[in-house]
């Protein structure tokens, strides 16, 4: 399954046609500048250096820093991955005395620039990302079009705020049935899956079929090419230690947890979805929980509860785009939703045969407490133009952990 039939079960917020057109046709069409915490900047043990890579993803292209300046990739740090098919722009920590070293690397398609000293940058150490994404082959009436979709979604409150596809795969959608194979404990048939499912036209695709077929790790270690690293890692910590378990924990950990953030993405989307079509996104009720927000940036953490008692107050804040109403990431500690908005979270998981329980039985790395996410997506300074002879270019900055995919599918309508 392609990722447009996969995303195809998930509803669309908008009414009106879409313009069709397609993204990526080149990485320069997709142009991604992350804004960081101000805070990265102060301190002296680590050497920042803004990263410029084209068709690279993120943990492979610092990998290959790493090996090329003969340090340890864990001690390079970085806030947020971002897309391959892509020119994007990020800023990633050394340790301070590996400056001169990294200064030296030399990259096809990678670009390094020191830019001061400061602290180890963690995942999530980021305000939000600037997208430049221009959209090709669209219809004769682009332009109208999406005039008539900006304006309809922000009479309902903003975008959708669906997980990416990027989240569960392009071409191989099944990172989210990954991780809920890890959660059931099932380590064995995740693997199998993460090795062996082929959807046709990608190269290694004859090495995983062979590998579904047999099982046979050693045969698997001769045909896999090397550029599927991680599944090549997989495979040698199973051949050392005879256990799938162990092998998952070998990998990298942003990888190791992506499987497990896969599927609560895709519990989150089918709420978002269900939630289209019974209850409010962008009008709270009682039950449900929101997120503050200030300067149009959503803060995650802080979440209050709506009674029938405090619901016009809410709504109050919600028209002055000071919270937002939420959806569950659902996980051990996740705070949960009462009356409608429970009852559908309650649906879903019971639909998909899980408990909360079990994201806190995962082995340490990959457990999970869950949290909350706002429903809609109200993207900061959204313009958009025409270019002639090329389709309709479009820039417009989104908070952390937003997904641009997102904004341009409601006004695509490709999936």
């Amino acid at each position: 399954m392609d990722y447009r039939k996969f995303f195809s079960q998930f509803r669309y917020l908008s009414e009106r046609p879409g313009i069709g057109g397609r993204i990526k046709a080149q990485p320069e069409d997709f142009i991604v500048v992350e804004d960081p915490l101000p805070q990265i900047f102060m301190g002296g043990k680590h050497a920042i250096f803004l990263l410029k890579k084209r068709n690279w993803d993120t943990m492979s292209a610092v990998k290959e820093i790493a090996k090329r300046a003969g340090i340890n990739h864990r001690d390079i740090g970085f806030a947020g991955t971002k897309d391959r098919h892509a020119v994007t722009y990020q800023y990633i920590s050394v340790p301070a005395k590996a400056k001169e070293k990294v200064e030296t690397v030399r990259i096809r398609d990678v670009e390094l620039r020191f830019v001061s000293y400061g602290r180890f940058i963690k995942l999530g150490h980021l305000i939000g990302n600037r997208f430049r994404i221009i959209v090709r082959d669209v219809n004769e009436r682009a332009l109208e079009r999406t005039k008539e979709i900006v304006h309809e979604l922000r009479e309902k409150g903003g975008f959708p705020n669906y997980f990416g596809y990027q989240r569960f795969g392009e071409r191989r959608v099944v990172n989210h049935i990954i991780g809920k194979l890890l959660l059931q404990g099932d380590f064995e048939e995740a693997a199998r899956l993460f090795l062996g499912y082929a959807d046709g036209g990608m190269e290694g695709d004859e090495a995983r079929r062979h590998f579904w077929e047999t099982g046979d790790v050693e045969k698997a270690l001769e045909e896999f090419p090397n550029f599927l690293r991680y599944e090549r890692t997989l495979l040698y910590r199973y051949k050392e230690t005879e256990s799938w378990r162990r092998a998952f924990l070998s990998l990298p950990l942003p990888i190791m947890r992506i499987f497990i953030h896969a599927y609560q993405s895709y519990l989150f989307n089918l709420y978002v979805s269900r939630r289209i079509e019974e209850l409010p996104l962008n009008e709270a009720i009682p039950g449900d929980i929101v997120v503050q927000v200030k300067g149009g940036i959503p803060y995650r953490d802080r979440t209050y509860r709506v009674t029938e008692t405090n619901v016009d107050f809410v709504n109050e804040k919600i028209r002055k785009n000071q919270a937002m109403v939420s959806g569950p990431l659902f996980g051990f500690a996740v705070r949960r939703a009462n009356g409608l908005p429970g009852r559908l979270e309650e649906e879903i998981l019971e639909a998909e045969g899980i408990s909360l329980g079990v994201f806190k039985k995962l082995p340490k790395p990959m457990a999970e407490p869950g949290g909350r996410r706002e429903l809609l997506i109200r993207p900061l300074g959204m313009t958009y133009g025409h270019i002639p002879g090329t389709g309709t270019c479009f820039r417009f900055f989104l908070p952390k952990g937003v997904y641009a995919t997102s904004v341009l599918r409601e006004i695509m309508k490709d999936h």
